[in-house]
């Protein structure tokens, strides 16, 4: 396992950003991003906080495996308590995100209280701090994140923010990184919306460490990663034809959410499948697909 060791605090109501030491306890005994996290919300807030309230918090953790040669090892976790439900919300995300909180050397974030204006978290290595983000209000996170990249003057820079429906309350907004990842179950955009957050730009330049048994790691990898090549779905579908390769799949068990919905498969599925999107259009012979786009470390694409 790697950690970094150190988590940030951030108190968006007094506007104040500080550091602490990872509990390694917990780190050892609740394995796992969202186990982490979890403990640390269910440690820190009243079971009957209202999800939306400055009382409720909202935590972005990495795991043991983040940013790691380990396939899968971008990934991140948000928990809060979900306003959707009302109970505990976890929603992961790919993308490159989780494996630069990792290479800034945290390994977690805790947003508590709410900002009297709209504020992003700013991390760069060992400097973080909350900045203004009224300009980023109102905006996509498509916008918000090429704004941020320019102001930062660092095309690196790795974004997770919120858009239209995070900072309006929809419940079950998502929360968005590197453009097109999403954190998207259990309405997190909605609590990280409710706190005036708009973003976190996380830029780390440390890479991993703290590795325990590096060359045991290293066996292990490639071992588990022989695995996902010679499974039919990781080792063909998926490196074939993406998660979309899933469309057709769902769509036939009646498990495709369409209107709203209100029904549960759609009439256009195959137009719009990953095999829609791999075969050559009649009109011109192109391919719809221009490339394929894998998250930090994943072996299956």
């Amino acid at each position: 396992m790697s950690w970094a060791g150190k988590i940030l605090r951030v108190n968006l109501t007094a506007g104040t950003v500080s550091s602490e030491p990872l509990n390694m306890e917990w780190a050892r005994a609740y394995l796992g991003s969202r186990g982490m996290a979890t403990k640390y919300l269910v440690s820190e807030i009243d079971p009957k906080v209202d999800p939306l309230a400055p009382e409720n918090k909202i935590i972005w953790a990495t795991g043991p495996l983040t940013g790691t040669m380990a396939s899968t090892g971008g990934r991140y976790t948000v928990v809060t308590k979900g306003p959707l439900t009302g109970a505990i919300a976890c929603s992961n995300s790919g993308g490159y995100w989780g494996a630069e909180l990792k290479f800034a050397g945290w390994d977690m974030v805790i947003f508590e209280g709410k900002s009297a204006k709209p504020v992003y978290l700013s991390i760069e290595d060992d400097k973080a701090e909350l900045r203004d983000a009224s300009h980023l209000w109102g905006k996509s996170v498509w916008q918000t994140e090429e704004i941020i990249k320019k102001q930062h003057q660092d095309p690196l820079t790795r974004v997770s923010s919120i858009g239209l429906a995070g900072e309006n309350g929809v419940l079950y907004a998502a929360v968005v990184n590197d453009l097109h990842r999403a954190a998207g179950r259990s309405g997190v955009g909605a609590v990280m919306g409710s706190k005036n957050l708009k973003a976190i730009a996380v830029r780390g330049t440390k890479g991993v460490g703290n590795v325990a048994n590096p060359k045991e790691f290293m066996r292990v990898t490639f071992e588990k990663k022989k695995i996902l090549a010679d499974n039919a779905v990781t080792g063909q579908g998926l490196p074939t034809y993406g998660t979309q390769v899933l469309m057709n799949v769902i769509n036939e068990i009646g498990a495709s959410p369409t209107r709203n919905h209100r029904d549960v498969q759609f009439e256009g599925a195959k137009d719009i499948s990953a095999e829609a999107m791999a075969t050559p259009r009649k009109t011109d012979g192109k391919k719809p697909l221009v490339t394929n786009q894998a998250c930090f470390g994943c072996t299956i694409a």
